[in-house]
Order: C-alpha cells, then sequence, then structure tokens
C-alpha cells in the first residue's frame, strides 16, 4: 500500500531512497468499510488521510438538516479538514467513505514531527496545500461563472471515471443541486447534439 504513497512523495518532492522507511514508519495504513466516518462534526480532524484505493467525501449538514458535499479524494488525492486539523479546534465537516477504501493515514503531531526530521516533506506538504487550494479557488470560480449546466458538463468532462463510479445523489450534493435537478440538466446535456 505504501508504494503509492511513496510515488506520490517523488512526484513533489526528493526523498532519498535511505530515507522511505524512516518516512513510512510515520504514517498508518487503514482500511475503512463503505459508508464508515473518519470525522464526525464537532470532533477535531487529528488524522490527514491519503486514499490509496477507493473514494472520500467531506461533507456538512446544512440548516436544512441535507448533507452538503464539499469535496471528493479518489486514489492519490489527500483530504482532511485542514482548519480544524491544522488548529487542532473542533470541525464543521463529517469524512466519510464513499466506497471501501484503503487509505495511509498520519496524524497531526506525527506529521509535525516529520516535517522536521525530513525537510523534503515540509515542501511536499506544502505543494499538497496550494494543490488543495489552487482546487478549491477554482470550484468556486466555476460556482460564480458557469452555468449549472456547465458546472455539470465541466465536472463531468474532467473527471468522467469518477462520475460513473459516485452515487449520483453525491454528485448532485456537491454541486449544489437537489438530485431531481440533476436529472434534468443529465437528459439535457445527453440529448444535445454535440
Amino acid at each position: 500500500m505504501s508504494a503509492a504513497l511513496i510515488q506520490h512523495f517523488r512526484k513533489l518532492t526528493t526523498i532519498e531512497d535511505e530515507e522511505v522507511d524512516a518516512i513510512v514508519a510515520f504514517f498508518k495504513k487503514v482500511q475503512v468499510r463503505k459508508k464508515e466516518n473518519l470525522l464526525d462534526n464537532g470532533n477535531v480532524c487529528r488524522s490527514n488521510y491519503f486514499v490509496i484505493k477507493g473514494c472520500l467525501r467531506m461533507f456538512f449538514i446544512n440548516e436544512k438538516g441535507v448533507e452538503q458535499t464539499t469535496q471528493f479524494a479518489i486514489e492519490n488525492w489527500w483530504i482532511a479538514d485542514y482548519m480544524s486539523y491544522q488548529s487542532q479546534g473542533s470541525s464543521d465537516f463529517c469524512i466519510q467513505a464513499v466506497e471501501k477504501s484503503d487509505l495511509m493515514v498520519i496524524d497531526f503531531n506525527e506529521q509535525e514531527r516529520l516535517m522536521l526530521e525530513f525537510p523534503a516533506m515540509e515542501r511536499y506538504f506544502r505543494m499538497v496545500y496550494q494543490k488543495a487550494n489552487a482546487a478549491s479557488q477554482m470550484r468556486v470560480k466555476f460556482m460564480y461563472d458557469y452555468s449549472k449546466e456547465d458546472q455539470y458538463r465541466h465536472f463531468t468532462n474532467s473527471f468522467p471515471d469518477f462520475t460513473q463510479r459516485i452515487p449520483q445523489y453525491l454528485l448532485a450534493s456537491y454541486l449544489n443541486f437537489t438530485p431531481e435537478y440533476l436529472s434534468e440538466i443529465r437528459k439535457k446535456v445527453f440529448l444535445k447534439p454535440v
């Protein structure tokens, strides 16, 4: 399981072969069941999750009691409530497995120690956070700049395999649509000549 994580490290930073085992020792291998919660609203996000296999989602429950998905993580993606993780304060979010998932997990104190002992890992996590922030910025832009139909089209074109993999009600939640509205858009998009 750790081979995918090591490969991801090496995409973003340089680590020496002799450092690999010591770095991987900071992580735990975890397998979670479908619909298992890794973080509940009100708790502290104590871990950062790297997906080896499977899919996780982060969501909050809005004022109407409806789950609003804000982020997904599939293979080779990280996920955590970074506000809670960094401050070690309570979270407004939940993290749940969409599928049975294999993860590499590091807790906050271990990650801090890892970055002190291996400076290349500080660069690695900085790059991960920068990429996550950039993706978040683009998502906000799409929400303001694109029509709902264009948001759907952009998402399905960018992540075609993923769109087939997740339940449509979760995709609707992520795009801030009702499942019924998503169904209408899908019909329009599929019927529209290209």
